[in-house]
Parts: structure tokens; C-alpha cells; sequence
């Protein structure tokens, strides 16, 4: 009878955020695959988890998967942890997550942390429809990607580091126009966590003057057809 593999949200801040769950099931699995097991090992042991840990991620997935397919068939219960979040969102957890369909072999996702909906819901951009487009790449195909999110008309969420944030907005900038309403959040459910929300124009100003530092969720609104602008303007007019 094959085991069952489970893919655990952890904290991306507070480690109040740890559901109860969670621990339950990371407490009982036969095995933990941790992104890095040194940041891992830390939360395992503030919450008195002692199952056993082996590191997996980007660089040993393809290798590793095979022998995690074949424990899972003999029975074993093995949870995947990512350093912090969903594991698959923007981390490893999507090959595994594959073959054990290809395998017939259960998947169950907790609900839990991830950084995107907090900023989305924070923005106070539509967020009924949105593209949530993750790390944009760093060097070829960036232009082209950035240059089609321009033209979507659902809000569109990026992650970026804090070094590359003020380029990439100035760049949105370019593509999407100055006065396109957008929101930078950061270091979520931290201790500085904070959200600015202006234009992609005064976003990119601002943080030019003031170097952003933690992990960087942009939010940008959708292209409005003229119609809608028309309608917006308005609306406003009196």
C-alpha cells in the first residue's frame, strides 16, 4: 500500500502563523525533505518536532526523486517543507508533486502561509482576478515578460529582491505608464512588515531614496481599456 506524500506551509514571519496541524502532521510523517534543513531545523525545533530531515531542493530534486517516489510506495508518510511559504509556489515541490501523480500516490496540501495574498488583499487593487507571475527572470526574456504583464487587465503580482526593486519598478514605469496604480509590500508578517501604495511612478521614486531590505512582493493594477477610463474619470469628475 503506498504512503502519502504531504506539502506543509510554514511561517513566512510570525511563527504564530504555524497551524496546529501542521505540527501534527510534521510530528507524525516517517520523514521531512526540508529546503535547507539548517532553516528548517530551527522551526522543528520550536515546535518540539523531532521526525527526521533530509535536504531537498532545486539542485538535488531531479537526482532525489526517484528514491522518495519508492519510499512513498512502501508505505512511508514524508512531508516537504520549503524555508518558508507553500512548497511549489516560487519553490521546490512541483516535480515531486508530479511524479506522485504519475504514480498514483497521494498528495495532500495543507492551507496555509503564502506571501502573495496578504500583499494582494493589502493592496487595495481588484483582487477577483489577478496573475500571480511569482520571480520574473533575472536576465533573458525579463523585457518580453515585463512588456506582456503591461498589457494584462488583471492586477499582477511579482516577487523581486530588494536590490533589484527600484530598477524594476522604474522599468514597470516605462512599460506600464507612470500613473498606474501599484503597492509594494514587505518583509510580511514580520516584525517591519510594511505595504506602500501609490503610482508605479512613485513607487519607483521612492524607493530610489529609500533602499527597500527583506523579501519584496509587488502588486500592480490591470490595463484599463479607454472606456474604463472614461467611466473612472467620471465618476470623479464632480
Amino acid at each position: 500500500m503506498s504512503g502519502k506524500l504531504y506539502i506543509v506551509p510554514t511561517p513566512i514571519g510570525n511563527l504564530s502563523d504555524m497551524t496546529p496541524r501542521a505540527v501534527e502532521v510534521l510530528s507524525q510523517a516517517s520523514l521531512i525533505l526540508a529546503e535547507d534543513t539548517r532553516t528548517s531545523a530551527t522551526l522543528m525545533k520550536h515546535f518540539g518536532i523531532k521526525t527526521p530531515m533530509v535536504s531537498h531542493h532545486k539542485y538535488n530534486e531531479h537526482t532525489a526523486v526517484g528514491q522518495i517516489i519508492e519510499r512513498l510506495k512502501g508505505g512511508d508518510t514524508i512531508a516537504l517543507v520549503s524555508d518558508a511559504g507553500t512548497p511549489g509556489v516560487s519553490d521546490p515541490g512541483f516535480m515531486l508533486s508530479r511524479e506522485c501523480r504519475k504514480e498514483d500516490i497521494e498528495v495532500e496540501t495543507l492551507p496555509g502561509a503564502t506571501a502573495f495574498v496578504p500583499a494582494l488583499v493589502s493592496s487595495g487593487l481588484p483582487c477577483d482576478r489577478f496573475v500571480f507571475e511569482g520571480f520574473l527572470p533575472q536576465k533573458k526574456g525579463r523585457t518580453t515578460r515585463m512588456a506582456a504583464l503591461a498589457e494584462e487587465r488583471r492586477t499582477f503580482i511579482i516577487y523581486e529582491s530588494p536590490l533589484r526593486l527600484a530598477k524594476t519598478l522604474e522599468h514597470l514605469a516605462g512599460l506600464c505608464g507612470d500613473d498606474r496604480p501599484a503597492s509594494v509590500s514587505r518583509e510580511i508578517s514580520k516584525l517591519h512588515e510594511t505595504t506602500v501604495r501609490a503610482t508605479l511612478g512613485e513607487l519607483a521614486e521612492f524607493f530610489k531614496m529609500n533602499q527597500a531590505k527583506g523579501e519584496i512582493v509587488i502588486v500592480v493594477g490591470g490595463k484599463q481599456s479607454s472606456s474604463d477610463e472614461k467611466i473612472h474619470k467620471n465618476k470623479y469628475k464632480d
